[in-house]
C-alpha cells in the first residue's frame, strides 16, 4: 500500500521553483511546472548537492554545481556529468494539498 504524506500546500509553490523538503529524512524537491507537480530526490546523483537550488526549465531541473539537468518525469539525466538517474516519486494533489509518497515510480 502506498503511504502519501503531505508536505506543503499547493499555493505554497511557485511556478518552476524548487521547494525542498525531508520526508523521513530523504531530501525531496518538490516543483510545480507545466501545470503538474513533481517530487524527485533532492540530491545530484553526481555530486553531493541540493538539486531545489537549480533553475527548472522544459520540465527538468538543472544542477547548480555542474549542470546536469534531470527529467522531472523519470529522474533521468539529460547530459554530463551526471550518467545516473536520482529517484522520482508519486505526488497527490487534494484540494490544496500536495501529498508525496517515498514509493519510487516504475
Amino acid at each position: 500500500m502506498t503511504t502519501f504524506v503531505r508536505v506543503c500546500g499547493l499555493g505554497e509553490l511557485e511556478e518552476d521553483t524548487p521547494k525542498r523538503v525531508e520526508l523521513d529524512g530523504t531530501p525531496v524537491s518538490v516543483v510545480r511546472t507545466e501545470g503538474e507537480v513533481f517530487a524527485i530526490h533532492d540530491i545530484c546523483s553526481h555530486a553531493n548537492v541540493s538539486l531545489s537550488e537549480g533553475e527548472v526549465e522544459d520540465c527538468q531541473i538543472e544542477c547548480w554545481l555542474h549542470g546536469s539537468a534531470f527529467d522531472l518525469r523519470t529522474g533521468k539525466p539529460s547530459g554530463l556529468p551526471a550518467t545516473r538517474p536520482v529517484p522520482v516519486y508519486p505526488v497527490k494533489i487534494e484540494g490544496d494539498d500536495v501529498l508525496v509518497s517515498l514509493n519510487q515510480e516504475s
